[in-house]
């Protein structure tokens, strides 16, 4: 076989559809930026010449620029770059998505997770087997316990721990900071916490937050001021009591060098990165920065969930509990890789990334 042959099975795109799905929340969201009860996604699917499909989302962010309409607009043009050809061009689709727009990543995203899908299913595989990630090695996905008054936040996280969630992401960035990580110390007196601040704190603050939070045994803070700070991420890494991860700061992985000295931690997501491909070089480059990596996501359907867990492998960390936050039916489609306690579970994925369409 030459480098340009295709294992037996493979065929081109033949068709394409997009909608958009709107997913509940089970309980509001809240982070320092405000508080959402809706998450939308747009998803693709794409069909080959024999009638494999394969299905993609992205979950498309106003913070980076991108709408739901922004993404319906673009996608038509994205999918042309695509369409009769084989979904295994990676690094050609990728060359050919930066030509149409540089930016709306997460609708890139949708395209590139429904070829890594249609492609894995073509010759038989589950996506992490393509990738070569090592089932075994995932580490849980934490659970996030969205800003809300103290006792709700108690209660979440209470109640994620018996569901037997370990570790809890605990959303922070506001002047009852304190409270509430005491009371969701109180509701998981035993899990392992991570706090995110989505750029809220100033770089002073951060620091003398950084202290008391080491007290209740935090593992590390998470975009403690604004990305557009670097001098101050600086700081609040030189100063910290506590590592300091990098999200809003580190899009893709021409940004991972930026916060390679200020940064223990870089935070990847295919919705931000654009895609499988992208984010893959983002853990890449993180790796050989020496720095930790975690796989996030958004609020958003198992489509995009099921394509980061195939990634998880390569991290330290995950936080992939997107899904888990809607309400019970809200997602269209299912996922068992990823377990009600946080637990990827990659060996029960059989082709693909393991989605399915909910009965």
């Amino acid at each position: 076989m030459t480098g340009d042959d295709e294992p037996t099975g493979t065929a081109s795109i033949a068709d394409w559809s997009v909608e958009t799905v709107a997913l509940e929340l089970d309980t509001p969201f809240g982070i320092s930026r405000g508080t959402t009860t809706t998450a939308e996604s747009v998803v693709v699917r794409l069909t080959d010449e024999n009638g494999t499909e394969g299905v993609g989302a992205g979950c498309p962010d106003d913070y980076y620029g991108e709408t739901v309409g922004t993404a319906e607009s673009i996608l038509p043009d994205l999918l042309a770059t695509v369409d009769g050809a084989l979904p295994s061009g990676h690094q050609r689709r990728h060359a050919a998505f930066e030509r149409v727009v540089r930016d709306n990543p997460a609708a890139k995203a949708a395209v590139d997770i429904a070829c890594y899908d249609l492609y894995a299913r073509q010759i038989g595989e589950p996506l992490h087997a393509l990738l070569g990630t090592d089932p075994e090695r995932a580490p849980r996905s934490c659970f996030s316990v969205g800003l809300a008054e103290p006792d709700e936040m108690r209660d979440r996280a209470a109640t994620a721990v018996e569901a037997g969630f370990e570790h809890l992401k605990v959303k922070l960035g506001t002047e009852r900071d304190r409270e509430r990580v005491a009371a969701v110390r109180e509701g998981a007196p035993d899990a392992g916490l991570r706090v995110d601040a989505n750029e809220a704190w100033t770089p002073a603050e951060a620091v003398r937050k950084s202290h008391w939070l080491a007290d209740h045994d935090v593992a590390f803070v998470e975009q403690p001021v604004p990305a557009s700070d670097r001098e101050g991420l600086r700081f609040v890494y030189e100063h910290s009591s506590l590592p300091v991860a990098a999200d809003e700061s580190c899009v893709t992985a021409s940004d991972v060098p930026d916060v390679a000295d200020r940064a223990d931690v870089v935070v990847v997501k295919l919705d931000k990165a654009g895609g499988v491909w992208p984010a893959l070089q983002q853990v890449h480059a993180a790796r050989a920065h020496d720095l930790q990596v975690m796989v996030g996501c958004m609020v958003e359907t198992n489509v995009s969930l099921a394509a980061g867990a195939a990634l998880a492998p390569l991290c330290d960390y995950a936080d992939l509990d997107g899904s888990l936050l809607l309400a019970d039916g809200a997602d269209p489609f299912a996922f068992d890789g990823i377990r009600a306690d946080g637990t990827i579970d990659l060996s029960v994925v059989d082709q693909g990334t393991g989605v399915v369409p909910r009965d």
